[in-house]
């Protein structure tokens, strides 16, 4: 059995209730998902308050995902990136500023080792491959939003353009990744 048809299997098992799935894709997941909530917080706290109410989601909503072909990560990714959006719009509207970091955080060395960083620089290498075959605005588009946590709202207003037509362009972007990132 494949990653994908695990975690499928995984979240089929929640929608029927079963807490000792929900268990190990909590135990597969968290971390990546936590990753993804901190690239766009900035700040441990909110963004392990984000895992947290992401995962409450997946219980709580199990049943609505559907195995059409796409990455169940993706489905769970999408989860934590709009909760942590979210967030971080509520922090902005509050004027909430990140908590400085303290000593021992700064001291602590959580880079990843040499092999985890060739398969990181691997992965970018054809993601930017990828970026590249989209035209230089839609990339830039793409990447403000997945990787810079901008909503769609904004790239609209900075590209001056209509949001359901910003959300179209991204959304045929994100199809035409997927293809390139398939072969």
């Amino acid at each position: 059995m494949t990653p994908q048809e695990e975690i499928e299997a995984l979240i089929a098992r929640i929608s029927m209730g079963d807490r000792k799935a929900f268990r190990a894709l909590y135990e597969r997941t968290s971390a990546k998902l936590f990753g993804i909530a901190l690239r766009v917080l900035k700040d441990e706290g909110p963004a392990e308050e984000v895992v947290q109410e992401v995962f409450l989601r997946i219980w709580d909503r199990a049943g609505s995902y559907r195995a059409n072909g796409y990455s169940p990560m993706t489905w769970l990714i999408t989860i934590t990136r709009n909760a942590s959006i979210d967030r971080l719009r509520k922090m902005r509207s509050r004027g909430e500023a990140t908590a400085p970091v303290d000593i021992a955080e700064r001291l602590y060395d959580d880079k990843p080792g040499p092999e985890a960083q060739t398969v990181a620089r691997d992965e970018a290498r054809v993601l930017q491959a990828c970026l590249a075959e989209l035209t230089p605005e839609r990339a830039e588009m793409v990447s403000k939003v997945y990787m810079h946590g901008l909503t769609y709202q904004e790239i609209a207003d900075d590209v001056g353009a209509k949001l359901n037509t910003v959300r179209t362009w991204l959304r045929r972007s994100l199809l035409e990744l997927r293809e390139c990132l398939s072969r």
